[in-house]
């Protein structure tokens, strides 16, 4: 069936397009006895605004963008339960997209939710993301973007973020507060801002209690999966059997290795002790329960919407946009995987 317009409820009550308009809005200059057989015949109807022609008219479609780098993790579900909870209570809704780390995707999704007119935009960038102006672009067209976990430092827009370096110092120091003498790092990829500074936080941790950094001890890998946890640690008990302690950049990649080091007979802790990094839920289920940063997903997201949503309507009153860093903190979860 063709909508209801605003057209057929005034045909129906040989009343004028504009006083049906008013009698919705209840504009007081249209009597109650109008007003109120306006309304019952739209709902009778089943009648519903025209949203394309409300946005034109407010210059605002009342949705976000939301670009992460993938679905799936427990971390971004939490942060996207936080993004929705806040944006609901503001009548938003939120396009959700997957980079897959992709910085090629990425830049295409972007183009993508500019073309859709969404109001602003929530963006965690790709493993692959080097280059920033595909960003940059489009807050030159006066688009607010907040970022936040993974980040740009050089792009000036708000970011809400934890301060990664502290986390892996606490990490790491854990590690060598329950006796760790010979620690390695599961990093991650080299190029997001979070993987460079939670590997300079081990390295600091390391420096600051008098041991010797030793760069054949940090394990880089592209893809954050399990199967990769059990790589490296099939690799640490064949080129180091002297490690006792491993810091891991992620969960699943830690939860990866546990399995692997409990097939090969491996005790955790006694003989190598692990720290994760997220609070994945999976990381209080696996034997032994791994102990982890907890990462604040769902009031990232939340502190992320609110944010954009400041900015949004800073931009609405033409004021001028401040950007603003929001700094969450984290914690240590101690667990079954290192020394008491």
């Amino acid at each position: 069936m063709k909508p209801i317009t605003l057209k057929d409820i005034s045909e129906k009550l040989g009343i004028s397009v504009t006083t049906v308009s008013k009698a919705l809005k209840g504009y007081p200059d249209v009597s109650k006895k109008t007003r109120a057989l306006v309304k019952e015949l739209a709902e009778t109807l089943n009648y519903k605004p025209n949203a394309f022609a409300v946005n034109l008219r407010t210059e605002e479609s009342k949705t976000i963008g939301l670009i992460i780098p993938e679905i799936v993790h427990h971390f971004f579900s939490s942060v996207i339960k936080g993004i929705i909870s806040q944006a609901e209570k503001k009548g938003y809704l939120v396009i959700i997209l997957q980079s897959n780390e992709s910085y090629d995707l990425e830049k295409k999704q972007l183009d993508l939710l500019v073309s859709k007119r969404v109001d602003g935009i929530l963006i965690s960038l790709a493993n692959g993301t080097a280059d920033f102006k595909h960003i940059t672009d489009i807050m030159d067209q006066g688009k607010p973007i907040v970022m936040f976990d993974k980040i740009a430092k050089i792009v000036k827009c708000s970011k809400v973020i934890i301060d990664d370096r502290k986390a892996a110092y606490t990490a790491t120091q854990h590690l060598i507060d329950t006796g760790c003498k010979r620690i390695a790092h599961f990093r991650g990829p080299l190029l997001p801002q979070n993987s460079i500074d939670r590997f300079l936080g081990y390295k600091k941790a390391l420096e600051d209690n008098g041991m010797t950094y030793d760069p054949s001890l940090v394990y880089i890998f592209d893809d954050m999966t399990f199967e990769v946890g059990e790589m490296f640690a099939r690799k640490i008990l064949s080129e180091h059997t002297d490690v006792d302690g491993i810091f891991v950049n992620t969960d699943l990649v830690a939860i990866g290795a546990i399995t692997e080091f409990n097939r090969q007979g491996v005790n955790i802790p006694k003989d190598i002790s692990i720290v994760g990094f997220s609070n994945w839920f999976m990381s209080s289920a696996i034997t032994p329960s791994l102990t982890t940063i907890n990462q604040p997903g769902f009031e990232m997201g939340k502190m992320a919407f609110k944010q954009l949503y400041r900015e949004l309507k800073a931009k609405k009153k033409k004021k001028q946009i401040t950007p603003k860093i929001i700094e969450l903190e984290t914690n240590l979860v101690q667990r079954n995987s290192t020394r008491s």
